[in-house]
């Protein structure tokens, strides 16, 4: 009862009516954000995001396609740093915005950022921080150790920006000051070899992130050291181990710890200065939410968050309140459909959806959540083949609508293989699609690596697996990646039998690959 009662609390808290918010969209080419902001003040945050993600580009040479609208990443801005907090759930006691990559629902949610002096505030900075990580994974399927992954984030957020329009991307971390003077010091050679760290590791809070930070921009600026890490990723892509490639690469590990603590010490370090003539921002649209839409945005927040059966529970009781004050608006409709489906009432959910439709043919989630609720009608019926067939029509029809949303192409490929019905080539083609737009979704490369296994296409498998296997965030899906990466490097003509107990069994490769 007490878990519902401060649910509850957390949605008045955000109830847009009990705030007298007034909720504005910002749209552009890579987000879309939702805030209870000036127009002003939201349009400087939109641009300050695109100048980012251009500057990014700039630095790592990298151009990324623009994505499709619904597969742009989502920021809901709130209230505060508690109420980020009360979101993310178990585990936030130093959660200060988070980001969910996921294809087609990508969201970041943060606390109001005060973007207005140009030097990004620790909200800002963790948003950076998240969408960095978003765009890296976006640009290489090459599975980077944890310190490089961490440290280029780190290195990126800590940006400015200047009201001439230009960037500075890599300035000092200044938040990361106090870990690394004052928390326990992690050695270069720990970074660089995760199986000694993870030896070492204890309960204690350590400066893993502010060392990454301050190794990865020692080797981008120092001029004794250049080319060193472009030498050092190239032997981990050609499968040299991690400490032999930092052995390679960086020589003795002491003087390297040496240097890194006189380059901590030193009073001024580089940054890299773009001016506004090397960026692109690109159009940027804003308007005032309807009073229907500010009025269910505390259910799309809380929804697209994620919920459990018991808070699904308590959020449709709200859902259904706003839905009788605006049944003509379309975009309540759907955040009613979502409830609904979260809460087990798949006809409801369709309802909902047919109804928002009815208004606006091109509500995206509607779509999408009475293809879900058709989904699991067609898990339990004994006429499957008809079953998925209707559960395929609203994703047919949406990706019609926008052919790269990487859901429909996930969702034709799972009609055919929750039947246990060989998926057709056009399918196949639909996953491999849907990765190439959503790389950053890894539960979705597992679901394309087996089934690419199936296909005797293990070579491929492996590419897509790497990155899920090595992610520096270890888990259980990256100790399942890890296990079918062993059984293919030891039966490399393997098909897949069996697969549910090789993901299941006991690894034995080290993280140091």
């Amino acid at each position: 009862m007490r878990f519902v009662a401060v649910f509850c609390a957390l949605v008045v808290l955000l109830r847009p009516e009990a705030a007298r918010a007034a909720w504005m969209e910002a749209s552009s080419a890579h987000f879309v954000i939702y805030a209870d902001d000036s127009e002003s003040d939201l349009r400087l945050f939109c641009e300050q995001l695109e100048r980012f993600h251009s500057a990014m580009e700039v630095v790592t040479k990298f151009k990324s396609k623009p994505p499709s609208p619904s597969n742009r990443v989502t920021v809901f801005v709130v209230r505060n740093e508690a109420m980020v907090r009360q979101l993310y759930g178990d585990g936030s006691a130093n959660i200060g915005g988070f980001y969910l990559p996921r294809a087609g629902r990508s969201l970041a949610i943060v606390p109001r950022v005060n973007s207005k002096n140009g030097v990004a505030d620790y909200s800002m900075v963790v948003l950076l921080h998240e969408y960095a990580h978003h765009f890296m994974i976006g640009g290489s399927n090459f599975p980077m150790p944890r310190w490089l992954s961490e440290g280029g984030a780190e290195f990126f957020s800590s940006s400015g920006f200047g009201s001439d329009g230009g960037v500075s991307l890599g300035r000092p971390a200044r938040h990361r000051a106090d870990e690394l003077f004052y928390a326990r010091d992690v050695k270069a050679e720990e970074l660089l070899d995760p199986d000694l760290y993870n030896a070492r590791r204890t309960k204690m809070y350590d400066a893993f992130y502010g060392k990454s930070w301050l190794l990865y921009h020692y080797l981008t600026f120092e001029e004794a050291r250049k080319g060193q890490l472009a030498l050092y990723i190239s032997l981990l892509k050609n499968g040299t181990r991690q400490r032999d490639a930092a052995i390679q690469a960086f020589g003795d590990f002491a003087k390297l710890e040496r240097d890194l603590d006189a380059y901590l010490r030193k009073s001024r370090i580089n940054a890299f200065s773009l001016p506004s003539s090397m960026l692109k921002t690109g159009n940027i649209a804003i308007r005032r939410l309807r009073d229907g839409e500010a009025a269910i945005m505390p259910v799309r927040i809380r929804s697209s968050r994620g919920v459990n059966e018991e808070q699904a529970k308590a959020l449709l009781v709200d859902a259904r309140r706003i839905a009788a004050s605006y049944p003509g608006d379309a975009d309540v409709q759907s955040a009613l459909a979502e409830a609904d489906f979260d809460a087990g009432n798949d006809n409801e959910a369709i309802a909902a959806a047919d109804a928002a439709l009815a208004i606006d043919p091109g509500q995206v989630n509607a779509y999408v959540q009475k293809g879900f609720a058709l989904f699991r009608i067609a898990e339990g019926t004994e006429t499957k083949p008809a079953a998925y067939k209707a559960a395929r029509a609203p994703f047919i029809a949406l990706n019609q609508r926008e052919h790269d949303h990487p859901i429909p192409l996930i969702y034709y490929y799972r009609s055919f293989a929750e039947q246990g019905v060989a998926p057709p080539p056009l399918a196949i083609d639909g996953l491999i699609t849907a990765v190439e737009v959503a790389p950053f979704d890894l539960d979705l490369r597992m679901t394309l690596a087996t089934a690419l296994i199936q296909l005797a296409r293990q070579d491929e498998a492996q590419i897509i697996l790497e990155p899920v296997a090595y992610n520096p965030h270890a888990d259980q899906l990256s100790s399942a990646a890890m296990r079918l990466l062993e059984k293919l490097k030891a039966e490399p003509e393997w098909r897949g039998a069996n697969m549910s107990e090789v993901i299941s069994a006991p690894s034995t490769e080290s993280l140091s690959k």
